[in-house]
């Protein structure tokens, strides 16, 4: 008896929490528990503050120019095609077999065989998938009758990883050397298919539908807005609402016949996701310059030199605390006016690699076979960028030389992959450095950290100063003081760290590496 009275009291405790908790979560998604007055008043009081900078500072970025380039988000039934497609690629030999140096074959008979088997897979998956549908891809044995349906699943690749750059880093290269094939002349007219079609963007996808107005909505500002974990829980609330709001406004006024209410949602998102792209992604750049700024100046008052010496260090180069000073910053300029630029870069690497009249040449780099192929579109944008920067930043150290179509960067997929990995490379760095602040609230940590560092603001100092001396030093396998050099001087230190006599604090900051996640 007194077992079941236990247990019936539990139920009810159990059930008075779990009533509380949902009236509780009520009050949280209706907004009652935080006033618009209330809300002003907290963000008067961060304006200034860093954390807000980060939700707010990318507020403006939106403009009629990206849509053009901005890839539409997959919708449930892409992402089955994408699956299968992934697949299909992570099982395919295609560059194996294609791009080697042989004697035995022809290099058009090796491409048709492994376009043919490559086809095939993806066939078999979709007839397991989706059996009614595959019957019908399959009971045709001609590719011409499926060129179609074989070109969307590619396009759906190449949009994915414009957005998701992360993913796919094993098989897209064998994904664009394979359409990179099949847009030559006598591959084409020998298999009777022609995979290349646009990447489907934003702009197009409403221009079809004749609602291109959202997109010069003063709404979608708001619904697409970005919220810093940072903030104050109660402020992120009333974000979260006021996001909600504008989000249900847009609804209101462009569902119409041509674009449904899901149509609506998958825009909104496409844009939302763009500006999560700028925040992870040009954030991290922008923070480095901050503390580049903060602490070390351009004359001689900086807590540590950055000056460099050819052969101290691994250096190659020789600059002294001012050059070096302003060499930084110009590359930090740099790869933050990339990182905003890049789906464009993304649309005219894509249009590079697939081009009809630029062919490629197989050639040892140095790094084993590559695919040499120029790069104009990528080149005319990228020479935009760099003159920018540098009507910018004044006076330029270093060269201002883009290498695209030789043996240091190949071709465009070589270029678009290079500067995907400056997020991975300032971001760990970044969190690290805000990261020691916390760190020293254990008084153990903090006593070693003054012991052999000299204090927190110490330790700090010397991290960043072996970075921008080190970081940008024209070491590495191709490095120098050129547009591509000064980012593998940077991967070269990032190998490097392990031996650096901070690194302990790095891994106890939470570092896991510049390949991942950093958590």
């Amino acid at each position: 008896m007194v077992v079941w009275t236990i247990l019936l009291a539990a139920v009810i405790a159990l059930t008075s929490l779990l009533y509380r908790y949902r009236k509780r979560m009520i009050q949280l998604v209706s907004g009652n528990m935080l006033t618009r007055d209330k809300y002003e008043e907290v963000r008067e009081k961060l304006k200034d503050s860093a954390e807000a900078d980060m939700s707010i500072h990318y507020s403006n970025t939106l403009n009629s120019e990206v849509f053009s380039f901005l890839p539409l988000r997959l919708s449930s039934e892409e992402r089955k095609y994408l699956v299968l497609l992934e697949a299909a690629l992570h099982v395919s030999e295609y560059t194996d077999n294609v791009d080697v140096l042989s004697y035995h074959s022809r290099k058009v008979d090796r491409i048709e065989q492994e376009m043919t088997d490559f086809f095939r897979i993806i066939s078999g998956m979709y007839c397991a998938a989706d059996i009614r549908g595959g019957e019908r891809l399959v009971s045709s044995r001609s590719f011409e009758d499926n060129a179609e349906i074989l070109a969307k699943v590619c396009e759906i690749g190449r949009r994915n990883k414009i957005v998701n750059p992360e993913k796919m880093r094993t098989t897209y290269g064998k994904l664009m050397w394979m359409l990179q094939d099949s847009v030559r002349s006598e591959v084409s007219n020998r298999m009777g298919i022609n995979l290349k079609i646009p990447i489907l963007t934003v702009s197009s996808y409403l221009q079809e539908r004749n609602a291109s107005g959202i997109l010069k909505d003063p709404d979608l500002q708001s619904a697409t807005k970005q919220i810093s974990s940072l903030l104050p829980p109660e402020t992120i609330q009333l974000m979260v609402r006021e996001k909600s709001e504008a989000i249900g406004r847009l609804k209101s006024k462009y569902v119409c016949d041509t674009l449904t209410e899901d149509e609506v949602s998958r825009v909104i998102a496409s844009v939302d996701d763009y500006r999560s792209y700028l925040l992870c992604n040009r954030d991290p750049v922008e923070k480095m310059i901050q503390l580049l700024k903060h602490y070390f100046q351009l004359d001689s008052d900086s807590p540590a030199s950055l000056a460099i010496t050819p052969g101290i260090g691994g250096s190659c180069l020789r600059h002294s605390h001012k050059q070096q000073f302003v060499f930084v910053l110009q590359s930090l300029t740099l790869w933050n006016e990339i990182m905003g630029e890049m789906f464009h870069l993304w649309s005219d690497a894509d249009a590079d690699l697939l081009s009809e009249t630029t062919g490629y040449r197989l050639c040892d780099t140095g790094q084993g076979l590559n695919r040499m192929q120029p790069c104009p579109r990528v080149s005319h944008t990228m020479h935009d960028i760099v003159g920018r920067v540098q009507a910018r930043v004044g006076s330029w150290v270093g060269l201002a030389v883009v290498h695209l179509g030789d043996r240091d960067v190949p071709n465009a997929l070589v270029f678009i992959d290079k500067y995907t990995q400056v997020s991975r490379i300032l971001t760990p760095i970044v969190n690290t450095i805000r990261r020691i602040d916390d760190l020293v609230a254990d008084p153990a940590i903090l006593a070693v950290i003054n012991k052999h560092h000299g204090g927190v603001e110490s330790l700090k100092v010397e991290i960043l100063a072996d970075f921008f001396k080190h970081g940008f030093d024209g070491s590495g396998d191709d490095g120098g003081s050129c547009i591509d050099g000064r980012l593998t001087s940077a991967w070269n230190w990032c190998s490097q760290l392990e031996k650096k006599q901070f690194y302990h604090i790095f891994l106890l900051c939470g570092f896991t590496g510049f390949d991942g996640n950093m958590g």
